[in-house]
């Protein structure tokens, strides 16, 4: 994530903002974790937005305007704390996670690519097929890749249309059509005599929802924009709250809604949210609907790919011509692209997706990936929320366009606290396998994210160690931390 610069000329209205952080949030393919929980998953989703997504855009925006003239994002505010080492720790692990993350996203457009056909059944037993999904992924995140090489100019409008087509549009869609199948007296497969809150003292509740503050990851990178909002003491503030409001709506509904019509004992981490589609227009004789709204989900996901495929990798290479990645890694195409690190960046996506061939069934292969994205993600957050408090103390006179909390630091202790105890908690709890799913051997998940983890946290402070003067660009542009000065 690169920082913006302190005026624009353009400003974001309040509403405008709000709608951004929706669209940059929320995605559909994780609704069928929650499902299984019933109405207890609308709990988890206000604990994790109350812990973790509101912390998240508060504690972000104070960081981006502390810092918007300069480049870097996490790797600047942690750097700022920390130092050097652990600001390029962050900025790694925020494009690692999200490398390994497309493997994920991507299955689940495997999926909607499977049941574009008319037979729901034959669809189910392609989307189950290891061997469609592997080249599916790998066929579309490489045609993505070369692409982004491209260095085309209408990836924003696609990524735009793309969220409004395959997110926005089948999310009121599936809400409208779950009031209707109630409204005429369908069978409702949610246990409404349930408790509104779980049993916190069963590991096994919270196990899934730990992977629910994904959902709700990415809302840091709303933080750039807090200098180009009129007011911003005053209006950021509404349009996290109104964009927040909206994104768990979506989501408490949108699961609600395939808890209706897909009882809690057959639903799949990858096919549910089709099969609920599937099943809503059956009920209502509209089933030539299904095809079209997996061609939407398609598309949405496409769009998200095509997107962050350049992405954070865009922001690794900015700070690795500061001199922390070697040479190899800062090539670039005539088009000025990053071509080597999204090479390499490729090469890990095809060597995730050969997990396959070892994991017991798609649905295990998504999930394991779900927790090792969310691992990694989750270190960088702690690192963001421990740097925001720090920052207070190290850098108290630094002006704070945008100030959580007029005087004093309770403000920023209580919102940064609470977002790193929530990370803490979602990290502890990613490591235990869900008892609602196969995922095969536990020694296989246990060794994948333990050792994955160690990993990918591990290269970074190799390469760090190993740097020389020679990486460092003749022409790079970052500027010296607070404290090289």
């Amino acid at each position: 994530m690169q920082s913006v610069n302190k005026s624009t000329g353009f400003k974001l209205s309040v509403m405008t903002l709000a709608i951004m952080n929706v669209t940059a949030v929320v995605s559909l393919r994780g609704l069928a974790t929650e499902a299984i929980y019933g109405i207890q998953s609308a709990f988890y989703y206000l604990f994790a937005a109350i812990v973790f997504l509101i912390p998240t855009a508060m504690v972000a925006a104070e960081l981006a305007a502390m810092f918007s003239g300069k480049q870097g994002g996490v790797f600047r505010w942690v750097g700022e704390a920390f130092g050097a080492r652990f600001g390029f720790l962050a900025i790694w692990l925020q494009w690692i996670q999200s490398t390994i993350w497309y493997p994920t996203v991507l299955t689940f457009g495997a999926v909607s690519i499977a049941f574009i056909g008319f037979n729901p059944e034959a669809d189910a037993a392609l989307a189950s097929n290891r061997l469609f999904t592997l080249v599916v992924v790998l066929v579309i995140y490489w045609a993505a890749t070369f692409i982004s090489l491209k260095g085309i100019s209408w990836v924003g409008k696609v990524s735009k249309w793309g969220g409004i087509i395959g997110t926005i549009i089948p999310a009121a869609i599936l809400i409208i059509l779950a009031v209707i199948y109630l409204a005429s007296g369908g069978v409702n497969n949610l246990n409404m005599k349930e408790s509104f809150f779980p049993d916190l003292t069963n590991f096994d509740n919270l196990v899934l929802a730990s992977s629910i503050f994904l959902f709700y990851a990415g809302m840091e990178m709303m933080g750039i924009h807090v200098m180009e909002v009129d007011n911003p003491k005053r209006n950021y503030p509404r349009a996290i709250i109104i964009g927040s409001l909206v994104t768990v709506l979506i989501f408490i509904l949108g699961t609600f809604s395939l808890g209706v019509i897909v009882p809690a004992k057959e639903i799949s981490l990858t096919q549910t949210l089709l099969i609920g589609f599937d099943n809503y227009f059956k009920y209502l004789h509209i089933s030539w609907m299904g095809p079209i709204i997996a061609i939407a989900l398609v598309f949405g996901v496409l769009a998200g790919v095509l997107t962050w495929v350049a992405g954070p990798s865009k922001g690794i290479f900015t700070v690795g011509r500061a001199g922390y990645l070697p040479p190899f890694f800062q090539k670039t195409n005539k088009q000025g692209v990053q071509r080597n690190i999204l090479l390499v960046q490729g090469v890990i996506v095809t060597i995730l997706g050969l997990l396959f061939v070892v994991m017991p069934s798609v649905q295990s292969f998504y999930q394991i990936l779900s927790q090792l994205t969310v691992l990694l993600y989750l270190i960088m957050y702690m690192l963001m929320f421990a740097s925001a408090i720090t920052l207070r103390y190290k850098l108290p006179k630094l002006e704070r366009p945008f100030r959580l909390g007029a005087k004093g630091n309770g403000l920023m202790w209580i919102l940064g606290g609470l977002g790193f105890c929530g990370s803490l908690l979602a990290f502890v709890l990613s490591f235990i396998p869900p008892s609602q799913i196969s995922v095969g051997s536990n020694k296989v998940w246990f060794l994948v994210l333990i050792f994955g983890a160690i990993i990918f946290v591990v290269i970074p402070f190799i390469i760090y160690s190993c740097r020389k003067p020679s990486w460092k660009a003749p022409d790079a542009d970052i500027e010296k931390f607070e404290w090289e000065k």
